[in-house]
């Protein structure tokens, strides 16, 4: 990691801390500051970072700036009873060209990645999820993203890359590591028909903002993801304001809360990102304390992750075979740990989709089962793997 590329936490959050009670989040994490410079690394569990990019933040210009004011609201929060090292690295400022801030953030979460340190990414446009996904590359292994959006934001490979095109990008470049991707919360009428056609072609998943009433059936989305990316724009505007983007449906800030909380809870998610704040829209700073509650659960979830996936042994798990007429078996695992549900696909003959063998699944995909109906998550998978 280049230190060059990161610069303090503002001084103005600083001397907020010190005001703030001595048992409040800012005295719990490890700052980088002008005074006590860059913190060690060493047992650190999470990472935030900030990005000051906007210039490919379509329509939204100024994303990225006081990212400051996000940080006052969550470090005058108190901490909960978590066993964990947290360190915020600053801010990644704008390089000459977009390119150098990318390359910078790319050098940023690949050495936290390695570290086995989850990057907390703050700011700047959504596009920043490419360069977040392209940080997996020296990891040499497929990668699922979830994306929570109101939008698919496509594009097409031709498009330079922004923060409503990235996906082509993603889908199509090599080296192309993406096994699955989700988008949760897309409102149909922000999205052409043929691209939501077109998701659904490549087996991925997709569920409209109407998931929000029953947001449990949604859990396992983020317990499969490596990377969770967060466009505010998928919060209704009376709740999240600080987005030139925002529209008047969307998660309410409840809802965007427990959707962090889970993402925090899946031990895949070795990544997490919030994107597309513009404090100049942000009406008495409410954005900001949104974000802070939102990375709050995020961490909460992460301090009670019970590593509950069940990668070798399957000693502490209960065992559901279901027999389906004119197809093979679909295997369930229950956690005895969580009360959580995976479900098996059958790999032997591909190693390279060894990691995803065991997807997670609702006890309601069991019922299905047991009523003769193959599971919509167990066929996506196992058409991705033919």
């Amino acid at each position: 990691m280049d230190l060059e590329f990161l610069s303090p936490v503002d001084d103005a959050v600083v001397a907020q801390i010190i005001l703030k009670s001595p048992n409040s989040l800012g005295t719990y994490v490890d700052i980088h500051t002008k005074d006590e410079g860059f913190p060690d690394l060493e047992d650190v569990n999470i990472a935030i970072v900030g990005v000051q990019e906007d210039r490919n933040a379509d329509n939204n210009y100024g994303t990225g700036d006081n990212l400051k004011f996000i940080r006052k609201k969550l470090y005058e929060l108190f901490p909960g009873s978590w066993n964990l090292k947290i360190a915020d690295l600053g801010n990644i400022t704008k390089g000459q060209k977009p390119e150098d801030t990318y390359y910078a953030l790319l050098d940023t979460v690949s050495d936290l990645l390695s570290k086995n340190i989850i990057p907390i990414v703050l700011g700047g446009g959504q596009e920043l999820t490419y360069v977040n996904y392209r940080a997996y590359d020296d990891l040499e292994q497929s990668v699922n993203i979830t994306v929570v959006d109101n939008r698919f934001d496509l594009g097409t490979l031709e498009d330079d890359l922004s923060s409503q095109s990235y996906m082509s990008k993603i889908i199509m470049q090599e080296p192309n590591n993406l096994f699955n991707y989700c988008n949760v919360g897309y409102q149909t009428y922000f999205n052409d028909p043929q691209e939501i056609q077109l998701f659904d072609n490549m087996y991925f998943d997709c569920y409209r903002l109407g998931v929000s009433k029953n947001l449990e059936s949604i859990e396992p989305a983020f317990r499969n993801a490596d990377i969770i990316s967060i466009d505010l724009g998928a919060i209704r505007r009376s709740d999240a304001p600080g987005n030139n983007n925002a529209t008047p449906n969307g998660f309410s800030g409840d809802e965007i809360c427990a959707i962090s909380r889970y993402a925090g809870l899946s031990d895949k998610v070795s990544s997490f990102g919030i994107y597309e704040y513009n404090s100049k829209y942000d009406n008495n700073h409410q954005t900001a304390a949104l974000i802070a509650q939102m990375l709050w659960y995020f961490i909460e979830g992460v301090s009670l992750r019970v590593k509950d996936y069940p990668f070798s042994t399957k000693e502490n798990y209960q065992k559901f075979t279901v027999i389906l007429e004119d197809d093979e078996p679909v295997v369930f695992y229950k956690s005895n740990k969580s009360g959580r549900w995976w479900m098996e696909i059958n790999v032997i003959s591909n190693n390279k989709y060894k990691r995803h063998a065991l997807i997670p699944c609702t006890y309601r995909d069991y019922e299905e089962a047991m009523n003769q109906n193959i599971p919509d998550r167990w066929y996506k998978a196992m058409r991705k793997m033919v």
